[in-house]
């Protein structure tokens, strides 16, 4: 009798067609993969970090090479346009060269004075890291991860998101094409319920996740009883607060960006919109404007503005957000439609009249549908912001940048951006408060969480053997 493999299926969100099947990894194929980072480790850590350096400077030069293919993979397992996705495939090129630039000086041994003048605190890998990867932004999250953790001397062993399996082994294909050694950088393709196993696993020495709130409490429980360090990135349900001194077209402009780039399927888009009264009406009459004008239909059409959501059910809790918040006295302004046409797709939502009871202001909305709220004050918009479960990024828009700086430090998250767009950058610590996850990614922030932070103490020159016993 023939032996049945599970696979795993990428489908076209724009077309609904299969892109590809993949074999599951068994149990014995998921230990060859972690074998093999063991195996590698050694040899990996030995290798000056000039050396690692110069490998993700070859893995950047790859990914500008290969960008068209590379783009046209990600539209096609996850729907984002086309622009978008070439977009990311550059970014995830300048963060490899930032940190090829950057890390030696982020692992370098740094002088830390005390009852010795000698003594300092070096930068060490702790091993093997195991990251869960969300299919958002299939490349630009794993090498969120990869390129300081492996310029740290770490291997890496990947678990993406089942629906972009193609992007997780392309991604492989770069290191190994860049001359990374075997093992450095692993792949496996497992379900969820799986990953467990995987975490608690003595090979691995640490993990790092980008993913739903639940998804992090159960990583976060597996790691904690194998005492493993983690990172997770998790939900968000960012506030967008316009005063009524605020640029409003800018605001309205960036806002839209904001909330309908990729879909609106993002942790740091902007989702809930806090708008003082006497300012309200002219930013929601531009918000609803600027919604109608997205251009929704085939990414790889260079027009399109939004492509589909990446998958069905996705459409279908946007849709029910949407539905609950207007019986519930919400006004929708623009869009929340499904097109009459095959593929994910939902046109731009905007509502407005939106209290904290309603499900798309008190649940995270991953799509794009805006909820726009009304506050009376500076005071109470802050307030506002901060009334979520969620603490990833935030806005606020104000022509007085001081101002926008002061209330900026009230806020409840990891990041806010004054009079401008919530992005990720390397060059900046990335991660949240709350639900939304903890530790940091990016900057020398994010290449310190996986490294051991190692105090070396020896005597000063002229008192060896001297001096008085230490007490603990």
């Amino acid at each position: 009798m023939a032996v049945q493999v599970a696979l795993m299926r990428s489908v076209n969100p724009a077309t609904e067609e299969p892109v590809a099947t993949y074999p599951v990894h068994s149990e014995r194929e998921v230990g060859e993969v972690l074998d093999a980072a063991i195996a590698a480790l050694p040899g990996w850590r030995a290798t000056s970090v000039a050396e690692r350096c110069a490998l993700l400077v070859r893995v950047a030069r790859l990914l500008r090479q290969g960008s068209e293919q590379l783009a046209q993979l990600v539209t096609a397992e996850m729907g984002k346009p086309i622009a978008e996705a070439r977009a990311e495939v550059e970014k995830c090129a300048f963060s490899c060269e930032w940190f090829a630039e950057h890390a030696p000086g982020f692992l370098a041994d740094q002088p830390s004075p005390s009852d010795s003048p000698r003594s300092f605190v070096a930068f060490e890998p702790l091993g093997v890291v195991f990251a869960g990867m969300p299919w958002n932004f299939p490349l630009w999250q794993v090498f969120r991860f990869a390129a300081p953790s492996l310029a740290a001397g770490n291997c890496a062993v990947l678990k993406h998101a089942s629906s972009v399996s193609g992007c997780a082994l392309a991604i492989a294909q770069l290191f190994e094409s860049a001359g990374f050694p075997e093992g450095v950088f692993g792949v496996v393709l497992i379900p969820n319920e799986r990953v467990g196993a995987v975490i608690e696993d003595p090979r691995i020495a640490a993990v790092t996740l980008t993913g739903s709130t639940a998804a992090g409490r159960s990583v976060a429980a597996a790691a904690g009883r194998s005492l493993k360090p983690a990172v997770l990135e998790l939900g968000g349900s960012d506030a967008f607060v316009v005063l009524e001194d605020a640029d409003i077209a800018a605001a309205a402009s960036t806002a839209a960006r904001a909330r309908f780039q990729n879909a609106g399927q993002s942790c740091i888009a902007a989702k809930r919109f806090i708008v003082v009264e006497d300012v309200a009406d002219e930013f929601e009459e531009l918000l609803v404007a600027e919604a109608r004008r997205v251009v929704v239909g085939d990414p790889l059409d260079a027009s399109v503005t939004m492509g589909p959501l990446a998958r069905s059910d996705l459409r279908d809790t946007i849709e029910r957000q949407l539905t609950e918040s207007i019986a519930a006295g919400a006004t929708l302004r623009a869009g929340g439609t499904r097109p009459d046409a095959r593929g994910y797709f939902f046109t731009p939502a905007v509502l407005t009249g939106c209290t904290f009871d309603m499900s798309a202001f008190r649940e995270e909305t991953f799509g794009p549908l805006a909820a726009v709220m009304r506050v009376a004050s500076a005071d109470e918009a802050i307030a506002a912001a901060n009334h979520s479960d969620f603490g990833l990024g935030g806005n606020i828009w104000t022509r007085d940048e001081e101002r926008g700086v002061a209330l900026a430090r009230q806020f409840q998250s990891g990041g806010v951006f004054v009079n401008g767009m919530t992005h990720s950058d390397p060059r900046l610590p990335f991660g949240g408060v709350k639900d939304s996850g903890y530790g940091r990614e990016l900057s020398s922030f994010g290449i310190h969480e996986f490294v051991n932070v190692k105090t070396i103490w020896r005597p000063a020159l002229d008192a060896v053997g001297a001096g008085p016993t230490p007490v603990e």
